[in-house]
């Protein structure tokens, strides 16, 4: 690293209130550091009428909801690259063992061939989980997806269809992935009508979003934000349990302004809503889109009538985000009560290497001034 960009990259850190180490010091740009700047978790909390409840972290709630799919469901199967022996982000592990090597096995490295098998095993009546190694390389895939999957059930007159594929991939910054470990290519699949889309925020809703998925009549992506597998820890219900799809959840109420995102930046969000509380005076209220395809229009359209401004903020680049897709949709709904026009924070429309991962994100600092502009317009 350049010291006149070393330098300027210390300066902006301290201006945006991050913790930096000396100039010299480019170990600055750690996981661990990138984390406690990021976003703080906080745990979804499950009634006591769930039952019995334990401990889990996001990949454990996911394996657990494998499990659970595998058993009660004989023709289910599990497949990927690494998939048996439980994957590079432990996702599947102990699965073979318990299911064996004909339900929970290794693929070629072939995203195209994965989607293509499952697709197959799908349309055969099975129930077909495909895990897709990170959402960067589902690219390959892509044909199969859009033009195979997605439109199985209209190209033959409902008569075929594999509602049974479910592909499973993770998404989204870590702090360390650069350009290609990443990506949130989520509105890439928005455009195709036949497919569902979802973005978990945590263990609790991981696990019964993704039993959803596996058993929804639909083909589903299921994205899987990876910084979360370990960081995210919460008290899962032990049962089979499934939660709604294209259901967004309201996480906090407020007045002013509403904030809406999904997967890891629910997170960011609910930091920003108390900073704007504190500095700003301004009640903001927070909403999880959850599921991206079919999204959850009338929960939104209800919130920023109430407050009149929006702000909507992801990871993925801002052109063509499926946040322009909201707003547009939103100024047409809600024209007549909107106070300001709709901001989006999102990533920007650039690749960056490994030193840049921090600005990339929309992180808490942007999302606040967004706020600004939002109640000062």
């Amino acid at each position: 690293m350049k010291p006149e960009f070393a330098t300027r990259l210390v300066a902006e850190c301290l201006k945006r209130g991050r913790i930096w180490p000396p100039p010299g010091v480019v170990k600055c740009l750690s996981t661990s550091a990138v984390h406690r700047s990021h976003f703080n978790f906080v745990p979804d909390t499950v009634p006591a009428t769930e039952g019995e409840v334990t401990r889990m972290n996001m990949f454990q709630s996911i394996t657990n909801a494998l499990d659970i799919a595998l058993t009660t469901d004989p023709t289910a199967v599990t497949f990927g690259e690494d998939v048996a022996f439980g994957g590079v982000f432990r996702c599947t592990v102990g699965l073979q063992e318990k299911f064996g090597k004909d339900r929970v096995f290794n693929t070629p490295l072939c995203e195209q061939g994965i989607v293509g098998f499952g697709i197959g095993l799908a349309v055969a009546g099975a129930t077909a989980i495909a895990e897709i190694q990170f959402a960067d390389y589902i690219f390959p895939a892509f044909d199969q997806i859009t033009n195979e999957a997605a439109k199985m059930r209209y190209r033959s007159g409902n008569e075929f269809d594999c509602s049974g594929l479910t592909i499973r991939a993770p998404c989204s910054a870590v702090g360390h992935g650069a350009l290609y470990h990443s990506q949130s290519p989520e509105a890439f699949f928005a455009h195709v009508s036949g497919i569902k889309i979802v973005i978990p925020r945590g263990p609790v809703k991981a696990k019964g979003l993704l039993l959803s998925c596996i058993r929804d009549q639909n083909p589903c992506i299921f994205f899987e934000p990876k910084i979360l597998y370990r960081s995210a820890v919460e008290q899962v219900p032990v049962r089979d349990y499934q939660l709604p799809l294209s259901k967004a959840d309201v996480l906090i109420e407020g007045d002013d302004v509403t904030l809406l995102g999904w997967g890891t930046q629910v997170h960011v969000l609910r930091e920003v809503c108390q900073m704007a509380q504190d500095k700003l005076n301004v009640s903001c209220e927070l909403i999880d889109l959850v599921t991206i395809l079919p999204w959850d229009r009338e929960t939104v359209v209800k919130s920023v009538n109430k407050t009149g401004r929006l702000l909507i903020a992801h990871e993925a680049p801002l052109t063509g985000g499926f946040g322009a897709e909201i707003a547009a949709t939103i100024q047409k709904e809600c024209f007549l009560h909107l106070e300001a026009p709709i901001q989006r924070v999102a990533g920007h429309d650039t690749a960056f290497a490994h030193v840049y991962e921090p600005f990339y994100l929309p992180d808490k600092w942007r999302c606040l001034e967004a706020i600004k502009h939002l109640v000062n317009y």
